[in-house]
């Protein structure tokens, strides 16, 4: 039986794959406009405290419009599967553009930077706390713009949600367990842009509880940075939120003074111009070069759509201000956070970061929650179907937990939130959307500046000379992560696949354990791939399997583990 697929849609590639589901790219059939979708997994949409956080991300950001911000076209819903679909952003990831060149010159960090504290800013004014900004988390675009994105595990301002984010970037009342404020976002961004002018994260530590104390105790490593943004390290990596800016707005304002002041009236377009420069050397890492196939699309029966309102892409995408969701982000991070190298950083950090970086599940203990739209039957699928109103269905608040998401090559997006950036965010405070109905009246603009494919014969696919899991290790209660290397005859393309499952019997086959991950590589021989996985089975042996496109002369590659729970040695 084929997978459910969104109706409206030609699917062409998938970008990506991990514990809460994959992404895809795909086109609407009424519009020919390229998106992107995640599904929620198959096995997490049986479970309905997963679906409700997949369904709350929209909800929670229903009101959010910002041009700093990924948008979401619509959350469609069947009995037989969830999606997202969302606006495809032609853009680099952060973490990507800092792994493959290097450290960024002031001018370009803090453009970097302001474009991030524009995005939150427009989600702290309507109460929304990101809680998981991250390199992962942004993209660059071919004019040496940026976007936010994945809002997985957000929260209204205050809301208690439980320990959730990624550690390299979590403020110290992340740490002490502490209500999440817009001051937790400017830290995780001053950090964040610590890393874009130093190439490192402001701290580290060989196990999670080391890292925790330096980020609560550890001075602010400022002079590691130009001296003349030395002030704004200090005050974004407060140890305490009352001695950091309020919100991402009133950072920004702080900022335009230091960069004015520091580097003159044209530091933006300078900023820009070298952004743009450094992803005009990854071209391959953009969404427009990739070379899209063909699938077929089965039926929905479920629509959730947004409220009418003054947001881009008013054609066909359900109504209103743009909902941005979690998912939506870890797809985009996927887009090209898969392509990135592993990460250098000490095997000890990695595996706190697994074991730190959480999302939410839901929890009946949680504070009270507000009424959202419950999902509104819809009629037959069509390029441009009407929309439909939704009457209130109460969710709850979730919790953290095991991340049920994606992942990605860097160890900081694995766990987390997993796809991973998180999914299910608690709902706290949040504007009231109230639905709408209308009909779609045509096709949402394309996003970024088109970026031309590269040029020339494509080269042949290579033989795949050796195939390898040279590591494969328990990072968390239930995370892993494996280092896989390929190494073919030639620079052609190759497609790796990973393939997880778990057992009780040391070399007899598993059960498969979520879905599948596919990191698609060219330019080069020799490939190294490190991902992390979110194990939901309870077996006592997990197994990683790694195959290729063309196939290796010697078949997949495979490696097992004893999990600790099951070691009694």
């Amino acid at each position: 039986m084929s997978a459910w697929t969104v109706p409206g849609y030609t699917e062409s590639l998938e970008l990506g794959a991990g514990a809460s589901g994959r992404v895809v790219l795909a086109v609407h059939e009424g519009t020919g406009v390229p998106v992107a979708v995640k599904y929620l997994s198959e096995s997490l949409h049986t479970r309905p405290g997963f679906v409700h956080g997949f369904r709350a991300e929209a909800r929670l950001l229903g009101g959010l419009d910002s041009p700093y911000v990924a948008g979401l076209y619509e959350y469609v819903e069947s009995p037989d599967g969830a999606a997202i679909v969302m606006e495809l952003v032609d853009g680099v990831s952060l973490r990507a553009l800092l792994a493959r060149r290097g450290p960024l010159d002031p001018e370009a960090a803090l453009l970097v930077l302001k474009g991030s504290l524009l995005g939150l800013a427009d989600a702290h004014r309507l109460g929304v706390v990101h809680r998981d900004y991250k390199p992962e988390n942004v993209l660059v675009t071919p004019d040496g713009a940026s976007k936010l994105v994945d809002f997985g595990i957000a929260v209204g301002s205050r809301a208690r949600a439980g320990v959730a984010g990624t550690p390299s970037y979590m403020a110290p009342e992340q740490w002490r367990g502490e209500p999440a404020s817009p001051a937790t976002d400017v830290y995780a961004a001053t950090a964040t842009f610590f890393e874009c002018l130093t190439g490192r994260r402001p701290y580290a530590g060989d196990n999670i509880a080391e890292l925790a104390l330096r980020h609560v105790d550890a001075p602010v490593p400022s002079d590691d940075v130009p001296a003349p943004v030395r002030a704004l390290v200090r005050r974004g990596l407060a140890k305490e939120a009352s001695g950091r800016p309020a919100d991402a707005e009133a950072f920004v304002a702080e900022l335009e003074a230091v960069a004015g002041a520091a580097y003159g009236p044209g530091w933006e377009e300078r900023g820009r111009g070298r952004l743009a420069a450094l992803v005009a050397l990854l071209p391959l890492l953009l969404p427009s070069a990739r070379t899209p196939g063909r699938s077929a699309a089965d039926t929905a029966h479920t629509v959730l759509r947004r409220p009418r309102g003054r947001g881009r892409a008013q054609a066909w995408k359900p109504t209103g201000p743009g909902m941005l969701a979690a998912a939506a982000a870890v797809l985009l991070a996927l887009l090209v956070a898969h392509a990135a190298p592993p990460d250098t950083g000490g095997s000890g950090e990695r595996a706190a970061e697994a074991l730190a970086t959480t999302s939410a599940v839901p929890d009946v203990t949680a504070g009270p929650t507000p009424a959202a739209p419950a999902p509104a039957t819809a009629g037959p699928a069509g390029p441009s179907p009407a929309l439909t109103g939704a009457a209130p269905d109460p969710t709850t608040a979730p919790d953290a937990g095991t991340s049920p998401a994606a992942t990605a090559t860097d160890p900081d997006t694995g766990a987390e939130p997993g796809p991973e950036p998180g999914t299910g965010p608690a709902p706290g405070t949040e504007p009231g959307t109230d639905p709408g109905t209308g009909t779609p009246a045509g096709p949402p603009p394309a996003t970024g500046t088109p970026t031309a494919s590269p040029t020339g014969t494509a080269p042949a696919a290579p033989a795949v000379k050796d195939l390898t899991v040279s590591e494969f290790r328990q990072t968390g209660p239930d995370t892993g992560t494996a280092t896989v290397t390929v190494v073919t005859d030639g620079p052609g393309p190759v497609s790796i696949g990973l393939r997880w499952s778990t057992g009780d019997t040391r070399g007899a086959p598993g059960t498969p354990d979520g879905a599948n991950q596919v990191f698609e590589r060219s330019g080069a021989t020799q490939y190294t791939i490190t991902a992390e996985h979110v194990f939901l089975g309870p077996g006592c042996y997990w197994t990683v399997t790694a195959t290729t496109a063309p196939a290796s002369a010697a078949g997949g590659a495979s490696r097992t583990l004893l999990t600790r729970r099951c070691d009694l040695r």
